[in-house]
């Protein structure tokens, strides 16, 4: 799918819609409501992801963004953990596709799922990993699926990095975000970008081969 006409699917006060690129992003302000304007992916291919940043893992440990990397392929997601809907899409899309692959988190890549809302708790990215390590059905990717959660500072700039663009609503204490995941290289670099909440196993496996 070109990235001047990709499809995001955006969650916020109700709304879930095909929005468009950000070359197209002033046509789209003229019809989205206010707090979805400055929402979406913005493309950086081959941009370095800051691997000193600091966040938490599932088991309470301080950890460096940098801990995932070095040897093999990561696949990105931002995903907040209480999300009525969409990031449960997104983390569902993702466990449908994996299981279409002949890979396995942890052994040809890992997950990293970084919240962006620097208010949950490692209770909530612990009970998380349980649900999508079961769901994933592939108990050994334990070690290779990871949720993280962090500071505003170390969010936003991980978040800036990849592109990506949310917006909080405290009327509905809910974020409105793009759908979407990213394949990272070894050394933390963007390969590529999958956008909506069905990711097919050959688009997935073909991504991460070449991410290596």
């Amino acid at each position: 799918m070109k990235p001047t006409r990709r499809r995001l699917l955006l969650l916020g006060l109700g709304f879930v819609f095909a929005g468009l690129a950000s070359g197209e992003r002033a046509y789209s302000q003229t019809v989205l409501p206010k707090a979805l304007q400055n929402v979406g992916f913005d493309q950086r291919l081959n941009e370095q992801v800051p691997l000193d940043l600091s966040f938490t893992d599932d088991q309470g440990d301080r950890v460096k963004l940098a801990k995932y990397f070095g040897q093999k392929p990561v696949i990105l997601v931002l995903a907040y953990f209480r999300c009525p809907m969409l990031c449960t899409q997104v983390l569902n899309g993702l466990v449908q596709g994996l299981r279409e692959t002949p890979f396995t988190a942890g052994k040809e890549f890992d997950v990293v799922t970084v919240s962006f809302d620097p208010n949950e708790t490692t209770d909530m990215a612990a009970a998380k990993k349980r649900t999508y390590v079961h769901s994933y059905g592939k108990p050994e990717s334990a070690d290779g699926w990871h949720f993280l959660t962090g500071d505003l500072p170390s969010i936003s700039r991980l978040t800036h990095a990849v592109g990506f663009r949310y917006a909080y609503d405290p009327q509905s204490d809910q974020f409105a975000h793009a759908a979407g995941i990213m394949i990272l290289t070894p050394s933390g670099k963007i390969s590529r970008y999958f956008y909506d909440v069905h990711y097919s196993g050959r688009d997935l496996r073909l991504g991460l081969e070449i991410g290596r």
